[in-house]
């Protein structure tokens, strides 16, 4: 008689094991549970007065195709003074320069990169691009009437880190008010660096370059499954980190500790669907946040009103 008892008992525990597995893995699937880690995380982090409230901000263009762009978006910057979005194409290279409704306003061949994959605006018409299978830091200028863009002879910075693999540079940010640099890695590992004295020899001062590995504090990078763009909010002084996989912008504060995040899931922020393949990520002018999505879909998110 013991022995039916004993094999109903062992069934009824391995149908619960095997269902608590099951919703384990669907969890973590639907990125619950790195959101819920994030959330409380954030729920002890820093002053909530230098947050962007990225929780409140809603989407006001959704997964719009830009138009005269096919595929292969990726990378993204605002340049202030001329109120406009610049993001890159890699197949084949281009900049483009976009308004921030998301239409094309101009479309320039670059020569001489073989995978082209972020930008970032630094001063007047000066960008860095970066290359990710060379995982060389270029710099460029784009004049209003800039016809075609040659890196052959430019000033250019290399960190060449597993050059074997495909896994390298996916984004840029500059940060104007120190004059510093930020680089991402992918993944296998993340991967953060920081470069400062950039100006100074790019204007033939003295040369005092330093490279930093900026890393997020805790275990707020074990969250990320990859880096696919970032970005430097002055106004704050908080980064911004956008995961492609964990389909989330994180917002680190100055110590380095998530701050607030933005989820790019259907139902999320106003949002009618997942965003499929978020590539580029930045702020304006008054706060409000860009996605641009490979093939070549355009995001706008609004930040809460003050």
């Amino acid at each position: 008689m013991l022995l039916p008892r004993r094999s109903r008992l062992l069934a009824v525990f391995f149908t619960v094991l095997l269902l608590a597995g099951s919703a384990l893995a669907a969890a973590w699937y639907s990125g619950w549970l790195e959101r819920m880690a994030y959330r409380t995380m954030i729920s002890f982090s820093g002053d909530a007065g230098k947050r962007l409230g990225l929780d409140d901000y809603r989407v006001s263009i959704d997964a719009l195709p830009i138009a005269g762009i096919g595929e292969n978006a990726s990378g993204l910057t605002y340049h202030p003074g001329r109120n406009s979005l610049f993001s890159v194409i890699n197949r084949p290279a281009q900049i483009v320069e976009l308004t921030v409704d998301g239409s094309l306003k101009r479309s320039i061949p670059v020569r001489g990169v073989a995978d082209l994959e972020g930008i970032t605006h630094v001063r007047g018409d000066e960008f860095f691009i970066a290359d990710e299978r060379s995982q060389q830091l270029i710099h460029v200028e784009i004049g209003d009437d800039q016809s075609v863009v040659d890196v052959q002879g430019r000033p250019r910075i290399g960190l060449a880190f597993d050059l074997a693999s495909n896994l390298g540079f996916e984004g840029v940010s500059w940060d104007h008010t120190q004059n510093r640099l930020f680089v991402v890695k992918e993944k296998r590992p993340l991967r953060l660096f920081e470069l400062s004295g950039l100006l100074a020899s790019l204007d033939g001062r003295k040369l005092d370059l330093q490279i930093r590995e900026w890393l997020p504090r805790g275990s707020a990078a074990l969250l990320l499954h990859d880096l696919s763009s970032l970005t430097y909010h002055e106004a704050s002084g908080n980064m911004l980190l956008l995961s492609d996989e964990s389909r989330l912008v994180v917002e680190l504060d100055e110590r380095r500790h998530p701050s607030g995040m933005l989820v790019l899931r259907k139902g999320q922020h106003g949002l009618h669907n997942d965003v499929p393949q978020a590539e580029g990520l930045a702020v304006g002018g008054r706060g409000e946040i860009y996605l641009v999505s490979e093939p070549n879909l355009f995001y706008r998110f609004e930040p809460p009103s003050r």
